[in-house]
This record gives C-alpha cells, structure tokens and sequence, in this order.
C-alpha cells in the first residue's frame, strides 16, 4: 500500500515538472517572436573587398572607367578592375556593381590585353585633344581679357596677336615686314684686293621698296605689343627669327637710311666667320609692362621724318621680321607739334 502511495506521488511530480518545462518552452518561444521584427529583413548585405580600392580618374569624353576582360565565346565583361589567382578570375563588375568570379579558361587572354591596349591608346589620344582644346581656350580667354586694356590715351586695345600703333585715339595694327641680308659688294672687292685676309666683311640688313605703306603721325604716338603666351603646339601670328629671352621682347627704333629703292637697317661687320661690329641707327624708345604679355613703348625723343622700323632684337641679332613704317612733314611741323 505504501508503495503505490509512493508511485502517485512520483508520476504527480513528473507531471507537474513536465507542464513547467512546457509551459516555459511556449513563454520561451513567445518572448522570441516578440523580439523579431515584424516583415522580411530587407537589408543589404555588406559588401567584402578583396583589398583596398584605389581611386582612379574618370576616362575623358564620359567612357565607363573601366576595361573589358574578353570571353573565348565572343562575349565580354566590363569590369572596373580584375585579379587572376591560379585557375580563378576575381573582378568586380561594371553591370552588376558586384564582386564576382570566373573560371581563367574562359577568358581570351590575348584578346583582352589587344582591347587593353586600344583603350588605352584612344584614351591618351583624347586626353592629349582636351589638354590641347583647355590651352587653347587659356589662350583665347587671356586675349579677351587683354582686349579690355586701356591705352594711357583713353582708346582701348583692340584685341589678337601684335604690334599696335596708336596715334591718340586712333590704333592701327601694324604688319610685319621681312628684311633682306645682303653682301656689300664695295666691301667684298676689298677683300679681293687685300693680299691678306684682314679686310672684314659687311653685310646690309635692308628693306626692298624706298618707303614704308603705313604713314603715322608722331604727335600723340606710342606703340602696344601683345604676344601670346610662348606655346609649340599653338603658332603665333607674330614672325619671330628665334625666341627670346623670359625679361620681355628687346624692341628698338630704328631709323632707316632710303639708299636708290631700299631701305637700310643695319651694317653687320664680320672678320674670319665672327661678328666684330653692328651698326644701326636707333631712337630712343622706353618699354613698360602693362599687362600680362603685353608691353607698352614711348618715344623718347622726337620722331623726325623720315622711314622706321621697330625691330625685335633676338640673342642671335635683328629679327628678320620687322614692323615698318614712315612718318611724312617737315621737320619744323614735327618740332611745333612737340
């Protein structure tokens, strides 16, 4: 009798451990959902790189900044960038903006360097079209600027490439003329005649015709030069022998003596291949920077008479191209005026 006493007091007791453990269970599981949040996780995975990316400058004319990898079936790839580790191929795709990952086989590795190559060389030829195009829009944006100056006589500066007179309100673009180097044949017959070589030779540097088109009055005179920035790929309209220094363009004033139907410059003395003398006839003429490759020049004497040129001077002498001009009256109207 105890025993069974004994037996009920024990399936009592599982039971009730069993409705505890199950009732825990259900409170367990309840606590759990009510912790979920309510719908699908829509978040996005984040996204493993195999390293650090390095930034890379966009392809000109708005190309993706990208390459192809070329597949042996004839299809392609556009992928950003690309790593070959043994039999595998990792790049991240251009298409899908994902890492992903082929077999090596099934690329053309031949191909893919070919389109490498062209898109690299058609990418440097446009790059070099821009670079090109931008200084040439420098260039013209620093003439317009420019083209804004204003004379010391109130008249503004027309614009482009030049030598600019300006006689008071009046401005003329003066057009360049190329000089002529001649052998002076009265000196070449002494050196015929010397028994010894010590006679030196004399070249003329001269204009043709006796006078210059463009007249100018010498009242309110002065003149403005305005050079584009120095630039290989871009030719100027300005005639130069050679370049000259980074100071500024040495220009003189030179005064030409009228001999038949020319006009001479200067006399270049030479002796045993070496320049010995130079001689020319020279006004005196005062230089200003007003503007970024732009210059002003003043005349510091009177202006008589009579036929000029304003020459460059290059390390090498004269410049072969000069601006020429004449300036016509008496010389008492010249000086009542100044």
């Amino acid at each position: 009798m105890g025993r069974l006493v004994l037996m009920k007091r024990g399936l009592l007791s599982f039971a009730s451990t069993s409705a505890i453990v199950a009732f825990g269970f259900v409170v367990g599981v309840w606590h759990v959902e009510a912790q979920a949040p309510p719908g699908p996780d829509t978040s996005k995975p984040v996204e493993q790189s195999a390293g650090p990316e390095k930034s890379k400058p966009a392809l000109p004319g708005g190309a993706p900044n990208g390459k192809k990898l070329i597949l042996k079936d004839g299809d392609f790839q556009l992928v950003r960038e690309y790593t070959r580790n043994g039999e595998r191929v990792r790049y991240f795709s251009l298409e899908r903006g994902a890492w992903e990952e082929i077999p090596a086989s099934m690329i053309d590795w031949a191909a893919t360097q070919k389109a490498e190559s062209t898109t690299a060389a058609r990418d440097k030829a446009e790059l070099e079209k821009l670079k090109k195009q931008e200084e040439a829009t420098r260039t013209d944006m620093a003439l317009d600027v420019d083209a804004s100056l204003q004379s010391a006589s109130g008249v503004f500066l027309p614009s482009g490439e030049g030598m600019f007179a300006l006689e008071g309100k009046k401005a003329t673009l003066l057009e360049q003329a190329q000089v002529e180097a001649k052998r002076d044949k009265k000196q070449l017959l002494k050196q015929i005649a010397s028994p010894i070589p010590i006679v030196p030779s004399k070249t003329n540097i001269e204009l043709p015709t006796a006078h210059a088109k463009t007249r100018l009055d010498p009242s309110q005179l002065e003149f403005y030069l305005r050079e584009a920035p120095p630039d290989p790929d871009q030719p100027s309209v300005i005639q130069k022998s050679s370049r000259p220094g980074e100071s500024g363009p040495e220009v003189e004033l030179v005064r030409a003596t009228v001999k038949g139907n020319k006009r001479l410059l200067e006399q270049v003395k030479a002796l045993f291949g070496e320049k010995v003398d130079e001689a020319r006839n020279t006004v005196l003429l005062q230089r200003w920077q007003v503007a970024p490759n732009v210059y002003r020049f003043t005349l510091g004497e009177p202006l008589l008479p009579g036929e000029y040129a304003l020459a460059e001077i290059l390390p090498d002498g004269i410049n072969l191209y000069v601006w020429d001009f004449g300036v016509d009256g008496s010389i008492d109207k010249v000086t009542r005026k100044k």
